[in-house]
This record gives structure tokens, C-alpha cells and sequence, in this order.
């Protein structure tokens, strides 16, 4: 397996572990230099976002990745966690549906956890 896929698997299971809503994979390595996957989530509320960021925070240190960057957080309706290989993106609901990842990116192709 590759690093990017194992990265990916574990965030996926990191958000899934704490009831992530819609959460979505897409394979962007055909189409951008910026990471090869994206992982989109949706918390239901502030305080869940924050959870699950945490989680994947926490397990991406376990498993011995670095996060390069992070954007927002607090009471943010947006947190990136830039791992390099995959970007995690945990919205609220209404932020999510206002950026709208998942066509920006629809030259990439969605993914399923199986896949991994």
C-alpha cells in the first residue's frame, strides 16, 4: 500500500470513528501537484468539527505522519489539515454545500474506503 493510500485510509476511519457525515475521497494525483488525495467531511456542528479534526489529528500522530499545515479551527466552519500526501477538509454543513469541494475537484476521481 502506498503511504498516500495508508494516510488516507486512516483519516477516513479517524472521521468515520467519530459519525463524520458524507465523508468523501477523491484521487487527485492525475490532476494536481498539491497532494493526491483530498478527504472531505462534515461535522454537525462547531463542536463535532472539532472532534473530528482532533481524532485524524491524533491518529495521523500515531501512525508517525506530520501534518504540514492547518487552517482554522476554534469556531471555524472550515479546518484543513495539510498532511502533504492528502488534505483533510471538515466542514459544517452549510460551508460544505458553499464551497461545494466535490465539483471543483470533479476532474478527480472519488474513491471508496474498499479501494484503499
Amino acid at each position: 500500500m502506498s503511504q498516500a493510500k495508508e494516510m488516507a485510509r486512516i483519516a477516513y476511519d479517524a472521521l468515520e470513528a467519530k459519525k463524520g457525515i458524507d465523508i468523501r475521497m477523491i484521487d487527485i494525483s492525475q490532476v494536481s501537484v498539491i497532494a493526491d488525495y483530498f478527504i472531505i467531511a462534515t461535522g454537525s456542528s462547531n463542536n463535532q468539527v472539532g472532534a473530528l479534526v482532533e481524532h485524524v489529528e491524533e491518529q495521523m500522530h500515531k501512525n508517525g505522519f506530520s501534518m504540514k499545515q492547518r487552517e482554522g479551527g476554534g469556531n471555524s466552519p472550515w479546518v484543513l489539515l495539510d498532511y502533504a500526501d492528502i488534505i483533510v477538509h471538515v466542514f459544517e454543513k452549510e460551508s460544505r454545500s458553499f464551497y461545494n469541494l466535490e465539483h471543483i475537484w470533479h476532474d478527480g476521481t472519488e474513491v471508496s474506503r474498499d479501494e484503499l
